[in-house]
């Protein structure tokens, strides 16, 4: 498991994840993603991590818990390429960052799903995640 941590990285995580975009509908946008990419890894607004030769990212939102005075992480991209899928590459993924969200003093790993995602929701229960019926998710699109 690698964690982009210089700009020279983000070729082959940016066409990984290039793949997750379209496999959700979006158009290729190789350039743009790359770029998008870069920015979120030097602004320090994200962290990924990306599985074996690029068979797998996962990307992270560090963001403040005032309540705690600690931080949650929020995974917000996780995918794994068709052809690597049923070896343990998601659960790798979700093992390291949440190893490394425990070791930062992190207070919560919290991660969103669709619900009719069923395989992803089977996968995030096994991994310790648990569905959070107090808790509203509200979108405003801007």
């Amino acid at each position: 498991m690698t964690r982009l941590g210089s700009l020279g990285d983000v070729d082959a995580a940016a066409q990984l994840l290039d793949e997750y975009r379209q496999h959700y509908g979006a158009n290729p946008a190789p350039e743009a993603v790359a770029a998008w990419l870069r920015e979120q890894v030097e602004s320090a607004r994200a962290r990924v991590y990306v599985a074996g030769e690029a068979d797998g990212i996962c990307t992270v939102a560090v963001v403040p818990a005032a309540l705690t005075l600690r931080t949650a992480w929020l995974i917000r991209d996780l995918y794994v390429r068709p052809a690597a899928r049923r070896r343990g590459v998601a659960r790798a993924l979700l093992e390291t960052v949440a190893d490394e969200a425990r070791a930062s003093g992190a207070h919560r790993l919290s991660l969103q799903s669709e619900t009719a995602n069923v395989r992803a929701v089977e996968l995030y229960a096994r991994a310790g995640f648990s569905a959070q019926t107090e808790v509203t998710v509200l979108d405003n699109v801007l």
